[in-house]
């Protein structure tokens, strides 16, 4: 089992499988792009497999999440679902995706063994859309999470982040347009992982004000502690239920004590936190030969040392060197 030192007990992988995007959203990287990591970086499919596979079989891992960068730029994305929904103990495999090639995909990765899909959305309106991501692809976006939802690869889960004076505005208009379509929508407040080292605390839109909004147009009825479990996102029932909207407060309301993560970035570093400022290479140690129990022992200790908490409170916080994009969400 992946336990750290303060009993959390990581039965949910993140696996990045590139720091590539096709989008430029603001708060993750600039209009330029990234100088993206070399391709002989980059873990293998098999190598991808193997990985979680260790962690499945042998660590305890029953959720798996492929991410990015954005994951369906992947090329044997589909094959890597495919391997990983054949593993024993089958874990529940998931997506977060921007999805602008999602339409095109969704039918191969349901067929792969796919579970469900997180989908980013953070405005309906195509100027807005423009401005936050620098690419016109707004109707390709609400394509890919329509097919998600026909191929039956529910809850199709939105994610959304507000940003102060471009969309914060708009919270009531995206739950009612996920109420009307069926998907499940999250707000997440901004976090300090951008690219550009510009987020400013002062002018990150609060959970308690992403809840102000909503309750200034909806009913709605707070889920509880209980049945949240380890589960980012605080929820409230919508107009008595059975419809739901989560807020991920990481910053404000912060639930590391209930942290049941671990991260493996595309190159084969495990991550113990998504803030933290240490990795440990599994890619090297793989390409050396070691087998299946010395990879396993090495990110069991990589996980022993998490810290109690992201310390974003803390006089001394710095932020991860590593934009979000590069280590997956």
């Amino acid at each position: 089992m992946l336990v750290d030192r303060y009993g959390r007990v990581a039965t949910d992988l993140r696996v990045s499988l590139t720091d590539r995007c096709n989008l430029r959203c603001t708060y993750c990287m600039p209009e330029e792009g990234l100088a993206w990591l070399p391709r002989q970086d980059i873990l293998t499919d098999d190598e991808v497999v193997r990985l979680v596979r260790i962690a499945v079989e042998r660590l305890g891992v029953r959720e798996v999440r492929f991410t990015g960068g954005e994951p369906l730029l992947r090329r044997g994305l589909v094959d890597i679902v495919a391997a990983c929904a054949r593993l024993d103990p089958r874990p529940e495999l998931s997506l977060t995706t921007n999805a602008v090639g999602l339409a095109r995909t969704t039918v191969a990765l349901a067929e792969a063994g796919l579970d469900r899909v997180n989908g980013s959305l953070d405005t309906l309106r195509a100027d807005r859309f423009e401005a936050l991501t620098h690419r016109r692809r707004l109707d390709d976006v609400l394509a890919g999470l329509a097919a998600a939802r026909d191929a039956g690869l529910e809850p199709v889960k939105i994610n959304a982040v507000l940003m102060r004076g471009l969309n914060d505005d708009e919270a009531p208009e995206l739950l009612a347009w996920a109420l009307e379509h069926g998907y499940e929508l999250r707000f997440i407040e901004q976090m300090p992982l951008d690219a550009q080292h510009g987020w400013d605390r002062s002018t990150m839109v609060t959970a308690e004000e992403i809840l102000a909004s909503l309750q200034s147009v909806f009913d709605l009825t707070p889920v509880g502690d209980v049945e949240r479990g380890s589960a980012p996102a605080e929820t409230w029932l919508v107009g008595g239920g059975p419809a739901r909207v989560g807020v991920i407060a990481s910053v404000t309301r912060p639930f590391c004590g209930n942290c049941d993560r671990t991260r493996l970035t595309a190159e084969g570093q495990v991550r113990n936190c998504l803030f933290a400022r240490e990795e440990s290479d599994l890619r090297g140690a793989m390409r050396d030969g070691a087998d299946d129990a010395e990879l396993a022992r090495r990110w069991e200790v990589a996980m022993a040392g998490k810290a109690a908490g992201h310390g974003i409170d803390d006089p001394g916080f710095l932020q991860p060197s590593r934009p979000m994009s590069a280590i997956g969400g």
